[in-house]
């Protein structure tokens, strides 16, 4: 089911025992050979194509687009301040706890709004604490999938990297400036592994990306795509079954 194409009669009969699932993207810089809109195209595409799964197991809000993307200013971007974003993350989850569902999922396509889409949740749970909340990145839910097919030296996601070039020329290749796509990236030292170090995208390489792109293809988007999408049909139908303590209920 997709909110957006529905009426206020028919949201109302949804089951509020339904997972509203919640897309977060970002209109930001991906180097010399993205486009900006990467992260918002990749999380719709992969929540759509697991709502033409679940069907009426899952409520899909429209994409977010706008995220918390500061520090891409120093290539270009269109964000939002960091409270900002928290409070957008916020009120359109809570708007759809008002409608009356109890379960929510925030899918999340962009690195910089792990913490807002974290902070928002919080919140949240104070207000609605018979509600099941959960917040996820597409690549940290199916982190061991995504490990097991990306072929570059240090097997992480990055930013228009392996990860996102393959999945862009999967969904939209015809955005993929194909002659410019390079490797790029500072990469921290192997000792660093697990610690944030707080950095804008000008200090991760010399052409806003971190990673490496050139190991990319539609190919492996493909395989990616599959696994990310297996993963959230998983996720959304356990969460059907999960109270708003982690538990099974009943």
């Amino acid at each position: 089911m997709r909110f957006a194409q529905m009426t206020w009669p028919e949201l109302r009969a949804v089951p509020r025992d339904t997972v509203a699932l919640a897309p977060f993207g970002a209109c930001e810089q991906h180097g010399p050979f993205l486009p900006f809109l990467t992260d918002a195209i990749v999380v719709e595409a992969a929540a759509e194509r697991a709502e033409s799964i679940l069907g009426a197991e899952v409520l899909l809000l429209p994409t977010q687009w706008l995220g918390a993307s500061q520090h891409h200013i120093p290539f270009g971007t269109l964000t939002a301040d960091v409270q900002t974003h928290a409070q957008m993350v916020h009120d359109t989850c809570e708007s759809v706890l008002q409608a009356g569902l109890r379960k929510l999922l925030a899918l999340n396509g962009h690195g910089g709004n792990i913490d807002t889409m974290h902070l928002a949740l919080r919140r949240l749970d104070l207000r609605y604490p018979e509600a099941t909340l959960a917040a996820t990145s597409y690549w940290d839910m199916a982190s061991g999938e995504i490990a097991g097919i990306l072929e570059g030296p240090r097997k992480q996601v990055g930013h228009a990297c392996e990860l996102e070039t393959s999945l862009m020329l999967l969904v939209r290749p015809d955005l993929v400036r194909r002659d410019r796509i390079q490797d790029d990236g500072n990469f921290a030292p192997e000792v660093l592994r697990g610690v944030a170090i707080t950095r804008s995208s000008a200090e991760w390489g010399a052409e806003g990306g971190y990673g490496y792109a050139t190991r990319a293809s539609a190919e492996k988007g493909q395989r990616l795509m599959d696994a990310i999408v297996a993963r959230l049909v998983e996720v959304v139908r356990q969460l059907h079954v999960t109270g708003p303590d982690g538990m099974p209920e009943g």
